[in-house]
């Protein structure tokens, strides 16, 4: 890519997450490209779907808890990492309004622009959970694809306000829900507000 589009790509990428979070997925491409001052054809030049926006939005975050999977299995107790990487891809998600519903989608969907990079998360949290029920830190009656999904739930239910007050406690009862020999304060359900 040319230096002067490269500088385009990064530039409509940094508004279209400043707008998608504040707005959620269904952001209006039309207000992407006026806020990046750039036209809609270059923004579809660029992203030629809002799904390929989506994904460019996604896949940097997703990378990150890819590597941060890699670095976890070594560093860190199973069960504190499997934890710490849930947290983080949960947080992630629930930036982005209506993301969680394109993402589920998108596993059912190869020809997605989304799917690799979800195919690639799941794939990262199924190597911790693996591990953690290796050790008889986690419940083995669960895959990566229920992991995946449970992630997906957080993040989709901390987006609702009428539970986001609660999203912390939510996060914790699924914690625990998954791990099977958990003593860390952190993860015992706190008290309902």
């Amino acid at each position: 890519m040319r230096a002067d589009a490269q500088k385009n790509y990064d530039h409509i990428l940094a508004v279209a997450n400043v707008v998608v979070t504040e707005q959620g997925a269904e952001a209006s491409l039309r207000d992407i490209a006026r806020r990046a001052d750039v036209g809609l054809g270059t923004l579809y030049r660029h992203f030629p779907t809002r799904e390929a926006l989506l994904e460019a939005l996604l896949r940097t975050g997703f990378d990150e808890f890819t590597a941060k999977a890699r670095e976890l299995e070594t560093a860190s107790s199973s069960d504190d990492a499997l934890v710490s990487w849930l947290r983080d891809v949960v947080a992630f998600t629930g930036n982005y309004q209506g993301v969680v519903e394109a993402m589920m989608a998108a596993m059912e969907d190869p020809n997605s622009a989304l799917h690799a990079s979800c195919v690639t998360v799941r794939t990262a949290g199924t190597r911790l959970l693996t591990r953690a029920q290796a050790e008889g830190l986690a419940r083995t009656d669960m895959d990566g694809d229920d992991l995946f999904s449970l992630a997906a739930a957080l993040a989709w239910l901390g987006g609702q306000p009428s539970s986001a007050p609660r999203a912390e406690h939510h996060f914790n009862i699924i914690a625990s829900a998954i791990l099977t020999n958990r003593v860390s304060s952190d993860f015992r359900a706190q008290p309902p507000q």
